[in-house]
C-alpha cells in the first residue's frame, strides 16, 4: 500500500517540522511515507480568487503526483478541503472530474487518519504544558474534523488541555481575506487572541498552519509568551519526552 504526504505550501516553505513529525510519527506505526516531488500547491489562492482556469492547470498537477497512492495525507484541513472542490472544477470533464472524485475519497487530514483509519488515539506521549485548542475553520466546518484531534490530545500525559472561549470563532486569516480586508482581518484575530491570553495556556495548538501563523503572528507583535504549535509538532514532541 502506498501512502503519500501533500506537504502544502505553508509547511512545505515556512514550517518544514510539521512535515518531518507527521512522517516520524507515522514510521512509528510502520508507515513509510512517499512523497512525490512534483506535488505543487492545491490551488486555493487561485480558486477564491476567481482565477479556475489556473486552479485547473495545478489540479492536474496534484492528480499526476498522487495518482498511484492508496493514501494522501495532508498537514492542512484547509488545503485537504480544497481537493473537495476539484470535482465541481471540472464538472464539464467527465474524465478530469472522475480524478478529483477519486483523489478525494482517498485524501485525508492528519488526524483522519490516524484516528478514524489507523484506530490510533493514543502514541503513548508525555506533555506536561497546559494547552488550549484553535479548530480552523476548513477542517472543522467542512471536513468535520472535530473529534479527532481533542481524542489525540486527551490520551497525552500530563497535558492540561484548557477549553479556547468562542474557540469556532474564525482567527481571520482567512487566505486573500487577510490582504483584501486587512482591518477587518486584524480585528478577528485580536479578539481570538484575547481568548487565548483568557486561557492562560502556555501552548496554543490547531491542525492549519495557515491559521497559526496568523494566530502566532499577533502574538509576537503582543509581546506574549505563548508558544504554536501544529499537533503533530506537539504529539512528536511528546512521543520523544515519553
Amino acid at each position: 500500500m502506498k501512502i503519500s504526504l501533500f506537504i502544502t505550501c505553508l509547511s512545505d516553505a515556512l514550517y518544514p517540522k510539521v512535515g518531518e513529525a507527521i512522517s516520524r510519527i507515522l514510521s512509528d506505526h510502520g508507515i513509510l511515507l512517499h512523497f512525490p516531488t512534483i506535488q505543487t500547491c492545491c490551488g486555493q489562492p487561485a480558486y477564491n480568487s476567481g482565477y479556475w482556469e489556473e486552479a485547473r492547470a495545478t489540479a492536474k498537477t496534484i492528480f499526476a503526483a498522487f495518482e498511484d497512492s492508496d493514501f494522501v495525507i495532508s498537514a492542512s484541513g484547509s488545503c485537504t478541503y480544497m481537493i473537495h472542490h476539484y470535482a465541481n472544477l471540472f464538472k464539464d470533464d467527465p474524465e478530469m472530474r472522475d480524478k478529483a472524485l477519486q483523489l478525494q475519497n482517498k485524501t485525508y487530514e492528519f488526524t483522519q487518519f490516524l484516528v478514524g483509519v489507523l484506530g490510533i488515539t493514543d502514541l503513548g506521549a508525555r506533555f506536561p504544558h497546559k494547552v488550549t485548542y484553535h479548530p480552523s475553520c476548513h477542517g472543522s466546518r467542512l471536513l468535520g474534523v472535530k473529534e479527532e484531534p481533542l481524542a489525540l490530545l486527551q490520551q497525552v500525559r500530563e497535558l492540561e488541555l484548557v477549553p479556547l472561549p468562542f474557540a469556532e470563532d474564525c482567527c481571520g486569516f482567512g487566505g486573500t481575506f487577510a490582504v483584501k480586508m486587512a482591518d477587518i482581518s486584524g480585528a478577528m484575530v485580536n479578539e481570538k487572541v484575547d481568548h487565548v491570553k483568557e486561557t492562560e495556556a502556555e501552548v496554543l495548538v490547531g491542525l492549519d498552519m495557515a491559521c497559526l501563523m496568523n494566530i502566532a503572528g499577533n502574538l509576537r507583535f503582543r509581546n506574549e509568551p505563548v508558544k504554536v504549535m501544529h499537533l503533530a509538532e506537539l504529539l512528536y514532541e511528546g512521543v520523544k519526552k515519553a
